[in-house]
C-alpha cells in the first residue's frame, strides 16, 4: 500500500494530519443558538445524531468560543440546519467579534426563549443533557424537545475549508 501522491504526510504533526483529514470530510453546516443575558450563537460542523429513542444529538464547542460562557450553563439550545442559500449566515455565526443577531440576520425568540433563525432548512429546540470534556472543546449532548423540520431548500455543506452546495 502506498501513500497518496498529493500529500507527503511523513513530516506532518498529528494536529496537521487531523486538520487535513477533516477538511476532506463534507459536513452539514448548523448554527447553534442560546440565550443568557444576550443571545449567542456559533456555526458548527460537528452536528451528529446520537439516538432516536430518546431523540439525542451532539455538537462540539470550543471552550474559548465567545458563545461558550452562555452555552456552558444554558438549559436549552437551538440547533439550525442551514440551506445552501445561507452561506452569509454561516459566515456571520463563524466570525468572532460581530453582532451575529444584528440585521440582516432574521430571528425570533422561540420555545424556552431560544433564538430561532428564520429561513433555515430545519430547527430544533433541545434540552442540554450533558457537556462532556474533550480536549479544548466540550461535546454537548442534547435532547430534541420541539422544532420544525419542514424548511425548503438543499443543505449547506462545509468541505475543504469552504461552504459548498450539494451537487447531484
Amino acid at each position: 500500500m502506498t501513500a497518496s501522491p498529493e500529500l507527503d504526510t511523513s513530516q506532518l504533526a498529528a494536529t496537521d494530519v487531523f486538520r487535513a483529514f477533516f477538511r476532506r470530510q463534507a459536513a452539514t453546516v448548523a448554527v447553534v443558538t442560546a440565550h443568557g443575558s444576550r443571545p449567542v450563537g456559533l456555526t458548527a460542523t460537528s452536528l451528529t445524531s446520537v439516538s432516536a429513542e430518546p431523540p439525542l444529538l451532539s455538537f462540539g464547542v470550543g471552550t474559548g468560543s465567545s458563545s461558550w460562557p452562555v452555552l456552558s450553563t444554558a438549559r436549552h439550545v437551538g440547533v439550525h440546519l442551514l440551506g445552501e442559500h445561507q452561506r452569509g449566515l454561516a459566515t456571520t455565526f463563524a466570525t468572532s467579534g460581530v453582532d451575529r443577531f444584528a440585521p440582516p440576520t432574521r430571528w425570533r425568540l422561540g420555545p424556552e426563549s431560544v433564538p430561532i433563525l428564520e429561513g433555515v432548512l430545519a430547527w430544533a429546540v433541545c434540552e442540554v443533557s450533558a457537556r462532556v470534556p474533550a480536549g479544548d472543546h466540550r461535546v454537548v449532548i442534547a435532547r430534541v424537545v420541539t422544532g420544525d423540520p419542514a424548511g425548503a431548500g438543499r443543505p449547506l455543506l462545509y468541505h475543504q475549508g469552504r461552504f459548498n452546495a450539494l451537487r447531484d
